[in-house]
């Protein structure tokens, strides 16, 4: 099947809410992870590098599926393959429920496992749908609405979640307290499941992410190595997520080693949110009326850069809001940095958006290494990690992006 981009005349109303139902989702289940991190720590007693297995598990299915999801999508066609990574989330899900009665924090990293697959599907599809309803100038406004969405479910699975499993005493473990998660995981399957039946029949069009506008000296190239643009914006992904996740994830522990208590600690993620939240709304406002998506990108790396050094500097709740408001800075990443990569990739760009997914990883590999940082030099000094993550990120907001040829 060879997907047809719509007419440029189209209304894109109804699949951009449709595609901004699929971001509250993606953000419902990704940003719970920081709730379970801190929970499995304390039920399992394990130690910082052990409980973020949780985000390993969770975002290395992005390495590992980001290729075949393109293949599958390209077989079954982006609504059938969002319906089918749905119902993969929901076996992911489900599984929550036996782990959680033999008291197995493998098998829930199992689950987790197979909910990455599932959203790896959907980010594949999804992320294209948002770049490509609409002119490309205005991409990064677009993927801000989605992040306005995921971003409030977030918020939402913070309250939720850090209610159900993270109030209440600092040393609870054990098979009575993994019980708290059977049933919100059971009704969460059940409305992945109903998405997947709700996709499936609605009026999702079916679009191409391949452009037509890279000029001749482009479309001659054989490989997509080719382009530097996409091959250093991969690596500015996996940094982007890898920041972001350890700006949002590891904060409710980084509050409990500085003192505060579950009850304190468990919405701290939240103020990251809420960052990230206000910066998206700004992008919409801002980008590209008033700023470029280029320049937004430089200024929110240099804040990131800021806010890092002031969190290792200071103490107390002070450090933990500089930690917190990260997530302003590093909104307007994501949306910046995606169709900068896949500007002008032809016929490239299908392969190009699966690396960019791939670059989703640094989620799963560098909140290992700050929980290693953690455990061996100390909880302030492992967020010493994002400077060099940032600057990277500069370098590609400055120069990497404009780089036609190695």
């Amino acid at each position: 099947m060879t997907p047809t981009a719509p007419p440029k005349t189209q209304n894109y109303t109804g699949p951009l809410l449709i595609i901004g139902a699929l971001f509250f989702v993606f953000g419902f289940v990704t940003w719970v992870n920081s709730v379970l991190i801190a929970f499995f720590k304390q039920a399992f007693n394990l130690s910082t590098v052990g409980s973020n297995l949780v985000a390993f598990a969770f975002f290395i299915s992005y390495t590992l599926m980001a290729i075949p999801s393109s293949a599958l999508l390209k077989r079954t066609g982006f609504k059938n393959g969002m319906s089918m990574g749905l119902l993969i989330m929901a076996v992911g899900t489900i599984i929550f429920v036996p782990a959680a009665k033999a008291v197995s924090y493998p098998l829930f990293l199992v689950g987790l496992f197979l909910i990455g697959i599932g959203l790896t599907v959907l980010q594949t599809a999804s992320n294209p749908y948002a770049t490509i309803l609409g002119p490309r100038e205005s991409a990064a406004q677009r993927i801000s609405f989605m992040g306005v969405a995921n971003k409030l479910a977030g918020i939402c699975s913070q309250f939720i979640f850090g209610g159900l499993l993270l109030t209440g005493a600092n040393a609870v473990s054990g098979a009575a307290t993994l019980e708290k998660v059977v049933t919100p995981y059971m009704i969460l399957t059940g409305v992945l499941i109903v998405l997947a039946v709700l996709i499936r029949y609605s009026n999702l069009p079916e679009v191409s992410e391949e452009q037509d506008d890279a000029p001749a000296e482009l479309t001659a190239r054989t490989s997509v190595g080719q382009f530097p643009n996409l091959v250093l914006g991969v690596a500015a992904i996996f940094c982007y997520v890898g920041a972001e996740v350890i700006a949002g994830d590891t904060i409710i522990n980084y509050g409990k080693a500085m003192g505060f208590s579950n009850d304190e600690a468990k919405y701290f993620t939240t103020y990251t949110l809420y960052g990230l939240l206000a910066g998206y709304i700004l992008g919409i406002v801002a980008i590209p009326k008033y700023i470029s998506q280029q320049m937004a990108l430089r200024v929110g790396s240099i804040l990131a850069l800021i806010l890092t050094t002031g969190a290792i500097l200071t103490d107390g709740f002070t450090s933990i809001l500089c930690v917190a408001l990260l997530g302003f800075a590093i909104s307007p990443m994501w949306p910046a940095i995606w169709p900068l990569a896949l500007n002008r990739l032809g016929k490239f760009t299908k392969i190009g958006s699966a690396l960019l997914i791939m670059g989703i990883s640094g989620g799963a590999l560098l909140p290992l290494l700050h929980g290693y940082l953690t455990d061996t030099v100390s909880a302030k000094m492992a967020y010493a990690l994002l400077l060099p993550l940032f600057g990277y990120i500069l370098y590609y907001a400055v120069i990497g992006h404009k780089k036609a040829n190695w």
